[in-house]
Parts: structure tokens; sequence; C-alpha cells
């Protein structure tokens, strides 16, 4: 017989850092000299948000739940419940049999020719190759480009807090972790991530190999999307973040819901000297478990292999091959949402003994 449920405690503590280091780092954002005419203006500033900080304002601006949820008096956070309502709105869209079908293509690159390295990533010349491919076939395209997290102000994924490892229904869809006003985590872009996963009949992700794994600003997406996958739509039901109340609800059977279940996939990865084919069983692999349905037409190649990175979009430019497979990819992903939209293809459905 099972212990009861217990919360275990005994973390380094780094909560709460002293008033002068706070002020330390809030005054680093203000750094440039053009900021030195306004310092008593952040010193007010600073004033209020240690207070924030110091009285642990996680999520100020709250409302009832309402109905539908398992105590309609709880109050959630209104960011949470715009992401909500907002994955709602695209998931009925999604389900609509008279909605044009809808491509998502990521790009997993963190380059661009809007940041430092002055030059357009490989990844993103092959996901508009795509793109023409997924437009002339008459679908809906998105474009969800992940190097805006290193080329544009205040744009931010902030990484999993790993609460499906306390208990699954602590974690929420969508996720609840942010905004954390007092700790300054605010703009969280997965709530405009969650609803284009939401929205889309099937996902085309393409990426780089960046030292034999994701790169960062992939990985971020990844994690943050575990609560597609067993996900807690309710979070009244855990009184919000309540370790121990999570923990009983899941010990009395949970069932896992398969929020981007159905959604068709490819995953098409490239490198210039090792690791594509890790990564991207790795990418197939974790789609296939959150139920998504292989397309087929996956591919890991090398770009310029060995050879210098100077001259690497121009081995792009003759890898005409390349071009035409990550083409076939795209033209695949389409043909097999057709199917699974006209009820042409039923892809198997496989008991889950041992759900994780």
């Amino acid at each position: 017989m099972k212990q009861k449920p217990r919360v275990r405690k005994g973390s380094t503590k780094v909560w709460p850092i002293t008033r002068e280091e706070f002020a330390e780092r809030f005054r680093a954002r203000f750094a440039d000299p053009d900021f030195e005419p306004l310092a008593g203006h952040i010193d007010a500033l600073i004033e209020a948000a240690w207070k924030g900080y110091i009285d642990d304002h996680k999520s100020p601006l709250t409302r009832k739940a309402g109905r539908g949820f398992a105590n309609p008096d709880f109050k959630l956070p209104v960011e949470w419940l715009d992401a909500r309502r907002r994955i709602q709105e695209a998931e009925k869209r999604q389900k609509d049999p008279k909605s044009p079908p809808r491509i998502l293509i990521v790009n997993g690159s963190a380059r661009s020719d809007q940041t430092c390295p002055g030059e357009v990533s490989k990844t993103f010349r092959l996901v508009k190759m795509a793109e023409e491919v997924v437009r002339a076939g008459k679908f809906d395209c998105d474009i969800l480009d992940l190097s805006r997290l290193t080329a544009e102000y205040g744009r931010v994924i902030y990484p999993c807090k790993g609460c499906v490892s306390t208990a699954m229904p602590l974690c929420h869809w969508p996720c609840s972790c942010y905004p954390n006003q007092g700790q300054g985590q605010t703009g969280d872009w997965m709530n405009d991530i969650y609803p284009m996963w939401a929205a889309a009949h099937g996902i085309m992700i393409v990426t780089p190999v960046y030292w034999y794994q994701a790169p960062s600003v992939l990985k971020l997406m990844i994690d943050r999307l575990v609560c597609a996958d067993g996900g807690n739509p309710d979070p009244t039901s855990t009184n919000g973040k309540d370790p121990l109340k999570a923990k009983e609800i899941e010990l009395k059977g949970w069932h896992y819901p398969r929020h981007l279940a159905g959604r068709a996939f490819t995953v098409v990865v490239h490198g210039d000297a090792a690791g594509t084919e890790n990564l991207r069983r790795i990418l197939h692999d974790w789609l296939v478990d959150m139920h998504l349905v292989p397309a087929g037409g996956d591919i890991d190649r090398y770009v310029g292999y060995y050879e210098a990175y100077a001259t690497s979009h121009d081995d792009l430019d003759a890898d005409k091959g390349l071009h035409e497979e990550v083409r076939a990819a795209a033209r695949t992903l389409c043909e097999v949402v057709g199917k699974i939209r006209s009820g042409k293809y039923r892809p198997p459905e496989v008991e889950t003994p041992r759900p994780k």
C-alpha cells in the first residue's frame, strides 16, 4: 500500500534576496546613460517593485473563475483566463469542418539578421520554402519564428518549473506559473504560442542542431508545452498551486487529457557536423508521446558537412536536393492533414496502460 502523499522540502534558499541586491539588479536594466535624468523616478519604481517582490505578488490581477470550474468562486489570474479563452477559440476553429486547414511551421533557430549574427539563418530559408508549398495548397499558414526571442525587445519564454514532477494535476493547461509580477516575470510569449498550436491541423518543425541538441529557444517552447499532454484545465481543482492537493488528485486516478492529440506533424533537422539524427528522433518521439500523428517525411541532413561556416549559405544554395526534400515533407504533411480532416485517415488508437 502506498504511503499518503507528502510534500518534500529542502531546496537551496534563493528567496528573498536582500534589498540591496534587488535594487542593484533593478537598476542594471537602466544602465544606459540616457536614463540618468530619470534616476529619481527609477528609485521610486524600485520601492514599488520591492514591495511587490517581498509581499510575493505573483498574480495580483484576478477575477472569479466562474461557471465550468470546480470552484467557481476561486480567483484566477486574468492573464490565464485570457489565454484559456484564446485557446478555446482556436480549438473551436480547428474542429470546425468548414474552417480552412491550417499548418504551423516552427523556426527553431535562434539566429537572425536582426541581431548580432547579422545574417539570416539557413533554417529560416528552409521554413520559407515549406511555407510556399503550404500556401500553394490553399492552406492557412502560421510561422512561429523562435528567433524573435533573441532579436525582439521584451520577447521571452520563461523556463518550465517542473510542476509535473510534483503531480500532473499541478501542471495547468495553459500554464499558470506565469506571470509572476513580484519576480518581474511578465510578458510570457507562451500565452500566444498555445493558441497557435491549438489552431493548427498540422505542425512542421524546422530546426538546426546546436551542440548535439535542440537550440535553447526551441527547448524552452518544448518544455512549456508539457501542459498540453496531461495538463489540468481547472486550476481551481488544485486551489491554484497547492502541491498536496494535486498529489491527492493524481493518486485517485488522473486521466491525462491529450490537448493536442490528432494533429499531424513532420520534422526537418539540419546540421553541419553531427547530431541531426538524434535530434530528429527526439523531436519525433516527443510529438508522438503527445499523441500527434506522424505524417512521414521526417528529414535529418547536413549542409556543408565539415565545411567552413562562412560559406554555409552557399552550400545550402547548391543543395537542391534538400530544397526538394523540404518541399516534399511539407506536401506530405498537407496531404495527411487533408486525409485526417476528411475522415480518410484514422490513426490507430493506442491504449496507454502506464501513463507518465
